[in-house]
């Protein structure tokens, strides 16, 4: 294992990567105190076992530039594996505004193998390999410098091992002939929409109880401002206004500074002029909206007509078919995709590609009756309906 700390040495390694067919990459990270991922460290594995076939990247040395490295992750010569990449995508994303390509996903790939649903990297290599991984450095300050003995060890765990991850579950893929399966994962995993925030949706995240019309009205303006403030001064959300002070704005409608001062989660603390004053002009906004401008909850419209009981079989398909082909459950559907189906809706996920052949195809019959399910001693099967 060795720590590069120069742009000399990443490009000497990056030229030495891109004659395997495939990397493993992991990311150490900081977030607590940003907006936006600190990125602190990028660990890199190839198939060898050579001893300088795994380093770490220190993305904090004042020597080093990552462009060798941008290029590697954009060659589409070479598979960049990940396990759980989605944040890590999202990091090299806001960092560059490239996604690397093309991907794997090992999480996503044993969730189709059978290993369970969002299984953790520890747990899938003591499946696969045997190993035990050593975590205690899971919670550490990665931005702190020197690096420990320690750190750097549980760090390089995670892409050294992550190559027998990824040469098993590849295997398992194509013996059972679902490696086009993954491939339609890696799809979403590698669009750029997966990663924009969209201020003007962000409202969308926020769980409320009401449908009413005004409320999230007022409820969009005062999330997208409060987005573009955190993105702006790259600080977290909450450290504007959390979520259940932006409900309390929503309730009381204020309409001055005083109003301001006598809610019970805005008026406590130092709140700055400026702050106010948005936070005032954006319930305005939402009180003139017009009513054919209201936002509206999709989800509780959808569910409007949802037949509970249908709903019941559906889950009941679900974890049948799940069975049957070693699928995690989660991939195939969720909770949310049972109960628009049970609504009579027949599109989204799954009514399209591997999704439809197990699970949204008997879906569709099961809900026009043409099938049904009964018991079979100890367990459920499909049977037709004349």
């Amino acid at each position: 294992m060795k720590l590069i700390e120069t742009t000399e040495e990443l490009s000497d390694f990056c030229l030495y990567a891109s004659k395997f067919d495939f990397v493993t990459i992991d990311t150490e990270f900081l977030r607590e105190k940003t907006y936006y991922s600190k990125l602190c460290l990028v660990q890199i594995a190839v198939d060898s076992n050579d001893p300088c076939s795994a380093v770490i990247i220190d993305v904090l040395s004042p020597n080093l530039n990552l462009e060798p490295l941008n290029k590697l992750l954009i060659n589409s010569n070479i598979i960049k594996v990940f396990h759980a990449a989605r944040q890590d995508l999202e990091i090299f994303y806001n960092l560059t505004n490239l996604l690397p390509t093309p991907i794997f996903d090992t999480q996503v790939a044993a969730m189709v193998c059978g290993f369970g649903e969002q299984v953790g990297y520890d747990s899938l290599v003591k499946n696969i390999t045997g190993t035990s991984i050593d975590k205690s450095s899971r919670f550490t300050d990665w931005s702190r410098r020197p690096l420990l003995q320690q750190q750097l060890d549980y760090a390089i765990g995670d892409v050294t091992y992550l190559r027998q991850v990824y040469i098993y579950l590849k295997c398992q893929l194509e013996k059972n002939d679902r490696s086009a399966w993954v491939a339609e994962e890696m799809m979403v995993l590698s669009s750029k929409h997966t990663y924009e925030v969209n201020p003007f949706e962000i409202w969308k995240k926020i769980k409320v109880r009401t449908d009413s019309g005004k409320f999230l009205a007022i409820l969009r303006e005062l999330s997208s401002f409060r987005e573009e403030q955190a993105q702006l001064k790259n600080i977290p959300r909450g450290h504007i206004l959390k979520d259940d002070a932006l409900i309390e704005l929503c309730n009381m409608k204020p309409k001055t500074f005083d109003d301001l001062k006598k809610l019970r989660l805005y008026g406590k603390g130092n709140r700055s002029p400026e702050l106010s004053r948005n936070i005032l002009s954006a319930i305005k906004k939402g009180i003139d909206c017009l009513p054919e401008d209201y936002p509206v909850v999709s989800r509780n419209k959808i569910l409007e007509n949802k037949s509970p009981a249908m709903a019941e079989l559906l889950r009941v398909l679900l974890k049948l078919c799940a069975e049957k082909y070693g699928v995690a459950q989660k991939i195939i559907a969720t909770t949310y995709d049972l109960d628009k189906i049970a609504s009579g809706s027949n599109d989204g996920p799954v009514f399209e590609g591997w999704r439809y052949d197990i699970f949204g195809k008997n879906a569709l019959l099961l809900c026009e009756g043409k099938i049904g399910l009964a018991a079979d001693g100890n367990k459920i099967k499909i049977v037709h309906v004349n």
